[in-house]
């Protein structure tokens, strides 16, 4: 039983880790990206831009296509103008879309071997393309939106950070004006105490002083004495 709890709880465990729904990537490409690699330029260079023709899932692809290329370029039938509003062409077609899915169940209903239900279907499958077509005509339109919001974000952000500035230093400001009205007028304390240190320095350069003269000998300071009295 014990046994059977431990294999439970290491199946449990084993779930709980597997988090990411996503492998990890190659360790042996991750390995070529150590520090001393980056400094020394030794890491793998990125692939080169692709100039020609490629496949993406299958469907080829050419460099200098637009990034969303125009339905006949696609092989397919255009079903509004050159000249549209994406608002009403895309509530066009959603009328069409359920109009033509009620005519499809109406068919499998009445006839479902008839050929008409691949006819349908065929419908339904251009109408969700051209639908899927006018989506995606609003992505430039989404990405200039988005950039706006991210940078009107950051905007927002700086200027709090400066109002937060702004705010310190008023205080720091307020702080330092206090400071300088709490100073007392009579600095008579200071003069003092700058007198005594003068003092202290003028005596501390005249032990100094004494302190290099060579020591003098009894003998030599009697005679220094006697002519001193001789000559007064």
């Amino acid at each position: 039983m014990s046994r059977i709890n431990n294999t439970v709880k290491s199946i449990k465990m084993s779930e709980t880790q597997q988090v990411s729904a996503f492998p990890l990537p190659p360790m042996q490409y991750i390995n070529h990206y150590t520090d001393e690699n980056v400094k020394r330029g030794k890491i793998p260079q990125p692939p080169p831009l692709i100039q020609d023709n490629y496949t993406m899932f299958g469907v080829p692809f050419n460099a200098d296509d637009a990034i969303i290329r125009p339905l006949e370029s696609q092989g397919l039938r255009r079903l509004y103008p050159q000249n549209y509003d994406h608002k009403r062409e895309l509530k066009k077609l959603n009328h069409s879309i359920l109009v033509n899915f009620l005519d499809l169940i109406d068919i499998l209903i009445k006839m479902p071997d008839s050929s008409k239900r691949t006819e349908k279907l065929e419908d339904m499958n251009l109408l969700f393309i051209h639908m899927h077509h006018l989506i995606n005509e609003f992505r430039p339109h989404q990405a200039r939106e988005t950039l706006r919001v991210m940078l009107e974000i950051q905007k927002k952000q700086r200027h709090e950070i400066v109002e937060k500035f702004q705010k310190h230093l008023e205080t720091v400001t307020e702080l330092i004006q206090k400071s300088l009205v709490a100073i007392p007028d009579d600095l008579s304390f200071d003069s003092k105490a700058l007198v005594q240190t003068e003092l202290l320095k003028v005596k501390a350069e005249v032990e100094d002083t004494e302190m290099d003269i060579e020591p003098c000998d009894q003998l030599d300071r009697m005679m220094c004495d006697i002519v001193d009295s001789m000559s007064k």
